[in-house]
């Protein structure tokens, strides 16, 4: 069933980003990050299934069932947020293969949500790896949020402003650490480290709350000193609403963030040491 599963997801992606493009291209980054999920998630998903075919995913350096997992929540997530913005956005009701691929978007967001399931609750009797197991979903939580939130930027909203570039700047830091903790847990280089691995991952949860902390004040503070309500001219989706989002998403990662480093504290000092 899984296996079925995956090749559906391939084959529906593949007629997302097929019908998106030939609805027609958008200069919009909304519309960028749509036919990126689509393409990255038909991507993965065709090559586990190559992989798995050709029994090479025996050999790879890394856990494979912790990745194949951790990748189908991944995709569950990221056709769950272009389901809806896609459709938000970019049909009419004129809009044929936009509406078809909003559909098919939905589908492919079933599709993986259920492969999530199976694997979950029918696992094949391993250990499970960090990507699986809640503090890795937090951080992959962590990295598509901060995608999210450098989708909604535009160099105008932060470029001549010092507090909104050091917010730029709280996104991005933080966006590369946790890039850098998930390769290094997934490729079980943590324990080459000369220092403990664990300590290490509490201190930076607990910088990146505090960094989100400073960034969820000052960003709204400074980004909307200026209009602090809505322009009348705005139009359906203008630079003020991605402020809004951008806005939002601090406050979601930050949350993130602060709960991360409270159980990666919990986990170390409370249940390792007993």
């Amino acid at each position: 069933p899984v296996g079925i599963m995956r090749i559906m997801a391939a084959i529906l992606t593949c007629m997302c980003f097929s019908l998106a493009g030939a609805a027609g291209a958008n200069s919009s980054s909304y519309w960028a990050w749509c036919m990126f999920t689509w393409c990255f998630c038909f991507f993965f998903t065709f090559l586990i299934v190559i992989l798995e075919f050709t029994t090479v995913n025996s050999k790879v350096p890394f856990a494979w069932d912790d990745f194949t997992t951790a990748f189908a929540m991944l995709a569950s997530l990221m056709c769950l947020i272009v389901s809806i913005i896609y459709p938000t956005f970019f049909t009419c009701k004129t809009c044929h293969r936009a509406i078809g691929a909003s559909m098919v978007s939905w589908v492919c967001f079933a599709t993986y949500a259920g492969e999530v399931v199976l694997t979950r609750l029918y696992p094949r009797g391993e250990t499970s790896g960090f990507l699986s197991t809640l503090p890795g979903i937090m951080k992959m939580l962590e990295t598509f949020i901060a995608c999210l939130i450098f989708v909604s930027l535009d160099q105008g909203q932060y470029t001549g402003n010092s507090g909104l570039q050091w917010c730029v700047a709280v996104y991005s830091l933080c966006f590369i650490f946790s890039i850098i903790i998930i390769l290094l847990t997934l490729a079980q280089l943590t324990s080459y480290l000369p220092i403990s691995f664990d300590m290490v991952v509490i201190v930076y949860n607990i910088l990146a709350a505090v960094m989100y902390t400073t960034a969820m004040v000052i960003w709204p503070l400074y980004s909307f000193s200026k209009n602090k309500q809505r322009p009348p001219n705005c139009g359906h989706f203008c630079p003020w609403d991605k402020l809004v989002v951008v806005t939002f998403m601090t406050i979601f990662n930050f949350i993130v963030y602060t709960l991360d480093a409270v159980y990666s504290i919990r986990l170390v000092f409370c249940i390792m040491n007993r």
